[in-house]
Order: structure tokens, then C-alpha cells, then sequence
């Protein structure tokens, strides 16, 4: 069965879900060899107090065990959220055919929204990158989450008693 790029954007959105109900950034990634999903993955770097546990690092990391090589020459990776400068690094290293982006991270994008690591002509390896798949998706599960950490705790009264 062959799946669209769009459902497998649709997979990563889930394992964003899993990190969302975790408390963590909701950011999930999957690697795709071909027309199967071999490694799924989402942020855990609070649960885990691991800076590098993002969605795209675990993703990876599982796809390189699974497939007894650091080399991911044939995979793709689709991820919810555009990669940090660590992930990008990781992503070039893997020797990854195709990243496809959900939505921008202008904070902290490494794939051209602050820099554009993939572009860099002094590396060894070229990722193709594309944009925007699920985008709305993708940033929606964001917004969400920022907005209801900075909303008020209603679950406590704040009134002071006298």
C-alpha cells in the first residue's frame, strides 16, 4: 500500500500528540524507508532531562538501530516542526534523502527560518527539504499548547482569606 506524504506528516502529528499529553513541545518526527515507517519519535527532553531528546534525534536514533547503520541514505524524514541547528547537524550526518517540514520554527528553525544549515555548500551531503505538508496541522498543535500553558491555573482559588 502506498501512502501520501501527507499521511505520513499525518503519523507525525501523532507521536506530537504522545509529547503533547506529556507536557513536552508537541514535535514528532517518523522515518520513512521505502513506503514504511521504520522509527517514529517525539520531543522528551523534559521527561528525560536530556536536551537532545528531540522528536527528530529519537526518530533517527531508532531508525539507525533498527536498521544496524548510521547511514539513512534511502529514508526520509517528516517532522511537525522545522529542526533546531542539532537536528539539521543529525540529519546531515544520517545521510537523510528528504526532509518534509510541517511548519516553521522562526525562533529556532535550522532549514532557513534563522539559518539554513542544509544549504551549507562546504557539506558532504545535501538533504532535500520540503515545506509545508500539514501545515496548518502543524502549527495549530503548537499554538495550542502555548496558549494553554500561559493561561491562569483555574484549578486553584486564588482569593485570600482574611
Amino acid at each position: 500500500m502506498t501512502h501520501t506524504h501527507e499521511w505520513y506528516m499525518a503519523q507525525a502529528l501523532k507521536e506530537a500528540d504522545k509529547a503533547c499529553k506529556m507536557g513536552e513541545s508537541p514535535v514528532g518526527a517518523v522515518v520513512v524507508r521505502d513506503g514504511v515507517i521504520i522509527a517514529r519519535g517525539h520531543n522528551e527532553k523534559e521527561l528525560r532531562c536530556d536536551a537532545t531528546l528531540h522528536a527528530e534525534m529519537t526518530a533517527i536514533r531508532r531508525a539507525c538501530k533498527m536498521l544496524g547503520s548510521w547511514r539513512l541514505t534511502d529514508c526520509d524524514l517528516y517532522v511537525t516542526l522545522e529542526p533546531c541547528t542539532m537536528c539539521a547537524g543529525a540529519i546531515i550526518q544520517a545521510r537523510l534523502r528528504t526532509l518534509y517540514i510541517g511548519t516553521s520554527d522562526l525562533k529556532a528553525g535550522a532549514a532557513g527560518s534563522v539559518i539554513d544549515v542544509f544549504r551549507v555548500k562546504a557539506f558532504n551531503h545535501r538533504v532535500d527539504v520540503v515545506w509545508g505538508l500539514l501545515e496548518d496541522e502543524c502549527a495549530g498543535i503548537l499554538k495550542d499548547f502555548f496558549k494553554q500553558l500561559r493561561k491562569p491555573d483555574t484549578r486553584h482559588d486564588t482569593q485570600t482569606l482574611t
